[in-house]
């Protein structure tokens, strides 16, 4: 791997440590509080790629799991990754990686403009949103043991909030491409 690649990864690693340090918001009734993780996520995957995106996230969960308090709420250690929240943590690597795809796919191949941050808004939706949520529902159903028709309506309350996110990381990535194009590599 190249050097810029590893430096890429590990900024990006970073930058979710840093959108972790955010305190978390914690819902009623649910046993998952509204973070910016995923957002990182989404700019990880659209911004480098598929493969660069999934291990700048791998980079984090690896910090976390070794008990580095990089985690929400100054959380760290592989018990999180048993927990409530471990599902939506594995989903962010898979969620980076389908984000990057589609991105290189939709948006990369856009001609511009409106065309390309449309492409990044359905990559981060897609990846960021529907992969994490894939991935987190079904892991939360079983720890807490509430169904996962129950579990699947208790997030949807995180949907306009992902949702904003996912455009915010879209029109971040497309505006940041303009000078700097990272995904084209």
């Amino acid at each position: 791997m190249k050097s810029s690649n590893t430096v890429l990864i590990a900024l990006f690693a970073a930058l979710i440590v840093v959108l972790s340090l955010i305190p978390p918001i914690p819902l009623p009734a649910i046993p998952v509080p509204v973070t910016l993780q995923t957002l990182g996520a989404m700019l990880a995957g659209a911004m480098l790629g598929p493969v660069r995106g999934a291990l700048a996230c791998l980079l984090y969960l690896a910090l976390a799991a070794v008990g580095l308090p990089v985690l929400p709420g100054g959380r760290g250690g592989l018990g999180a990754f048993f927990g409530p929240t471990g599902g939506f943590l594995v989903g962010l690597v898979v969620g980076a990686f389908v984000t990057g795809w589609l991105a290189r796919s939709l948006a990369g191949r856009a001609a511009g403009g409106w065309a390309k941050f449309a492409g990044y808004v359905v990559a981060c939706v897609v990846g960021g949103i529907a992969v994490v949520y894939a991935c987190g529902v079904p892991w939360l159903a079983a720890v807490t043991k509430m169904g996962l028709s129950k579990a699947a309506l208790a997030v949807a309350v995180f949907l306009p909030g992902d949702l904003a996110k996912a455009v915010l990381a879209a029109w971040v990535a497309s505006r940041v491409e303009r000078v700097w194009p990272m995904l084209g590599r």
